[in-house]
């Protein structure tokens, strides 16, 4: 089964909240016969139609190659949170790589979440984009761990977060089931569709084409890239990989680093008067699950909360209900709000927690794994591929040189076993271990 169709109507966005309050252009069209590009791209997500955009900016002919329609995936289906750094915590980072790369990532990361800021700016894009970013703990020692990593960022790289005891939490988000936390207000969240569809649009204001209903389906490489549709193909110098969880069999060495799941998101009915006794102030909340809870208020005082994840092709029927169980766990005077949207989408994540950038040949370049980063990493990492092939390669040689760890027991048995590793991981959740 083909994970592209697995779940969705072919050039149809889901029934989200998102694409509710989304003004959807009409649909562009799909490729037909022979074109050629100095740079053909496949998958109009954050990652390709970033590259798409700064590639053109700097005179490259670019065609987008997009199987439905651009935002379709999960850039258009996420939390919507713009986080900082690396998915991985710098001390880890620090530990596997040692402190000189550990800074460079930071930087990295840093440079992402300017990128996203400045992109919305320089491009008026409407995404209703606000600081601030909580993380949080359930218990004593996770609130203690989360402190002591705002202290190592201060000393260590002159960053300050602001600790949360649980009355200053609890000021900021009256749940029951948190204890402390730290906040970033340089991070923050956005709409994640409307952001997508505004890079599209400016993308193609550089020069870009974008085809949808586009799905690739060979490459061919040689001095050049040949890339077939079912009625058209692209022949260009360079070739871009910016299909994150929907890659499917297009690269197998990706495939073996890279690991599609699906995560899940709902939106209540409006809270009006309510919304307090969820967050007292306009930010968004993560927490220190390994199946992230992460939760926010939209602009109309919906509670977007993102929680519980599946292995394997199919969403589940109901996944409303897979929400809410997760949901009234945090907000349990919410157990009986009715919920007018749940959709879910699937994401890439690889064995570090960290994004998988590889250089596939000297002409094809490939970036994926962003492991719920995705908003600022996956946007970084298109401009990264689009200065590589401009002959600015730093920042993406810094990124590819990450250690990566295929998952264990190749295609066939990397679901199960993740399955079974992520039962494990909930169990230790819900008990508290």
């Amino acid at each position: 089964m083909d994970l592209l169709y697995a779940n969705d109507a072919a050039g149809t966005y889901p029934d989200s909240w998102y694409a509710a309050t989304s003004d959807l252009p009409a649909e562009r069209a799909p490729l037909q016969g022979s074109a050629r590009a100095d740079v053909c791209i496949i998958g109009a997500g954050y990652t390709g139609l970033s590259a798409a955009l700064h590639l053109a900016q700097a005179g490259h002919s670019v065609v987008v190659l997009e199987a439905h329609r651009a935002g379709f995936g999960a850039s258009g289906r996420n939390g919507g949170q713009l986080g900082w750094g690396q998915r991985a915590e710098q001390p880890y980072l620090e530990e596997m790589l040692g402190m000189d790369a550990a800074r460079d990532l930071w930087a990295l990361g840093q440079e992402a979440v300017a990128l996203v800021k400045s992109l919305v700016r320089d491009h008026d894009i409407d995404c209703y984009l606000r600081p601030g970013l909580v993380h949080v703990g359930e218990s004593k020692g996770e609130v203690a761990d989360l402190h002591a990593y705002a202290a190592h960022m201060d000393t260590h790289y002159g960053y300050q977060l602001d600790m949360l005891d649980k009355d200053a939490l609890h000021a900021l988000c009256p749940s029951p089931a948190y204890m402390g936390g730290i906040m970033n207000r340089d991070a923050g969240h956005l709409h994640p569709l409307r952001f997508a569809l505004g890079l599209a649009r400016a993308a193609e204001q550089a020069g870009a084409v974008i085809h949808e209903r586009s799905a690739a389906l060979n490459i061919e490489r040689d001095a050049k890239i040949t890339v077939r549709t079912e009625n058209g193909q692209i022949t260009a110098d360079h070739l871009i990989l910016a299909c994150n969880g929907y890659l499917g069999d297009l690269e197998h060495k990706v495939a073996r680093n890279v690991m599609p799941i699906n995560n899940f998101v709902a939106a209540t009915a409006p809270l009006r008067d309510d919304a307090a006794r969820v967050l007292a102030e306009d930010i968004a909340v993560a927490d220190s699950r390994f199946v992230v809870n992460y939760f926010r208020l939209s602009h109309d005082k919906r509670l977007l909360f993102g929680g519980g994840e599946s292995y394997g092709y199919r969403f589940p029927r109901d996944i409303a209900g897979v929400v809410r169980k997760q949901m009234v766990q945090i907000f349990p005077h919410l157990a009986d709000i009715p919920i007018d949207y749940a959709w879910g989408g699937t994401l890439a994540i690889t064995m570090k927690r960290l994004p998988y950038l590889s250089r596939l040949a000297p002409n094809v370049l490939s970036a994926s794994g962003y492991s719920g980063h995705g908003v600022g990493t996956a946007t970084h990492a298109g401009k990264l591929m689009a200065d590589a092939i401009s002959g600015q390669a730093s920042g993406f040689d810094t990124m590819a040189a990450i250690p990566a760890q295929p998952f264990p027991g190749g295609p066939r048995l990397r679901t199960p076993l993740l399955a079974l590793a992520m039962t494990w991981y909930a169990l230790r959740d819900r008990i508290g271990i």
